[in-house]
């Protein structure tokens, strides 16, 4: 078979006949009880959501609801770090709690590898792989930074300075996976559009609404691939339409799928941490200070950060009906895995609701923690290899904005 002969007719077929997911009713009243009916895409919850989990983990530290089909909240750091690594009795093959669970017949690949994908696959070898290549490219994108960060600085017109906090953070990861990936910087304003598709805000849309978006998705990645196997660069995508797995090249329903996560949650995430982070700094001179004066504290400030501000949560999938941790879980009901929560425990962490710049590093969850080993370090590359460049580059935070000395 030949590279063009994967990206044909046949693959236009097989994306016709993939296996259908379950849907669940949607669910969209307030909540009435935490402990018993909570939505992370709640308002109250999406605006703050740190007081609701300091008081489950109280209360009720392993709540839940029976929207989105049954979900279950651990909200203690022990127990979301079991859940996250027991793929015994929790499966990976849903990432983002909603109305819509893949099918099991996607496992142990899962439906956007190798983030939702269980042992044995990947192969610990294509593990290593993936995550040697990740790196290398992440590193090589993040030189472009400095030069995106003046054009968006202009760019930014948000509502004051939280606001303009946000429509800054906007354009970093855009320019960064554009790179990593090998996409038209230009497509930045569509990239973002396509991102709002697979988010949390739109887990209560319609199935058919979520689906038309992802098939707008994986055209636009499509076409893409196609466009680099008629005029090959050094990217990502590149690489991967040329990689081989024991002899045989990548087939391309999971090929494509590896980009699709690299793209949506490389996004959304880091716009989040990097608004977040960069509200911090502009609110506060302390620690914006002390960074420009001791520069070598910026790897325990970037850890600090990531773990205050991470914004992300994952889910997995209970695979057998089960008593764990003292509840009675079904086969098929969800677990969040909010690293929000666990990332504030004050059992963990002392000062957890305080963000100590030079606190000493240690494991915190992120995105991809726990869900494979070659993307948990990917996404540690994407996070540590640029987000901060800035600080090794000559730049020096000046309230909400980065700015040349």
């Amino acid at each position: 078979m030949s590279v063009d002969d994967r990206f044909g007719p046949d693959l236009e077929e097989a994306r016709k006949n993939r296996p259908l997911p379950t849907i669940s009713e949607i669910v969209t009243d307030p909540v009435s009880d935490w402990a018993g009916d909570f939505s992370h895409v709640d308002p109250v919850w999406a605006a703050d959501p740190y007081p609701i989990q300091d008081d489950l983990r109280q209360r009720c530290p392993i709540a839940h609801t029976e929207r989105f089909g049954g979900v279950w909240l651990p909200t203690r750091y022990e127990d979301v770090v079991a859940v996250a690594y027991d793929t015994e009795r929790f499966s990976s093959r849903g990432i983002i709690v909603s109305n819509v669970r893949p099918p099991a017949e996607l496992a142990p690949m899962g439906s956007v590898p190798p983030i939702s994908s269980d042992p044995p696959f990947p192969p610990r070898r294509a593990q290593a792989a993936a995550a040697r290549v990740h790196q290398e490219r992440g590193a090589q994108a993040g030189g472009g930074d400095a030069g995106v960060l003046p054009r968006a600085d202009r760019r930014v017109r948000g509502p004051g300075p939280g606001g303009r906090a946000h429509e800054y953070a906007q354009h970093i990861p855009v320019r960064v996976i554009a790179n990593l990936l090998g996409l038209p910087p230009e497509d930045g304003p569509l990239f973002r559009r396509f991102i709002e598709t697979p988010s949390l805000e739109s887990v209560n849309r319609p199935p058919e609404e979520r689906a038309d978006g992802f098939a707008e998705l994986a055209d636009y990645l499509l076409a893409q691939i196609r466009d680099h196997v008629d005029h090959p660069r050094d990217d990502l995508i590149t690489y991967l339409v040329d990689a081989e797995l024991y002899g045989h090249k990548l087939r391309p329903r999971p090929r494509a799928r590896h980009d699709h996560p690299a793209a949506h949650r490389g996004h959304r995430h880091h716009v989040e941490r990097d608004r977040a982070s960069l509200w911090h700094l502009a609110r506060t001179p302390r620690d914006r200070e002390r960074l420009v004066a001791e520069p070598g504290l910026l790897p325990a400030a970037m850890e600090e950060l990531l773990r205050a501000y991470a914004p992300v949560t994952m889910a997995r999938l209970v695979k057998q009906d089960m008593r764990w941790n003292g509840v009675d879980m079904k086969a098929e009901d969800w677990v969040l895995l909010s690293f929000p929560a666990a990332n504030r425990d004050p059992a963990q962490f002392e000062r957890a609701d305080e963000v100590v710049i030079d606190r000493e590093v240690t494991g915190t969850p992120r995105s991809g923690w726990a869900s494979t080993g070659a993307w948990a370090r990917t996404w540690r590359a994407w996070s540590c290899g640029w987000r901060w460049r800035c600080g090794w580059s000559g730049f020096r935070c000046s309230r909400w904005r980065i700015r040349r000395r």
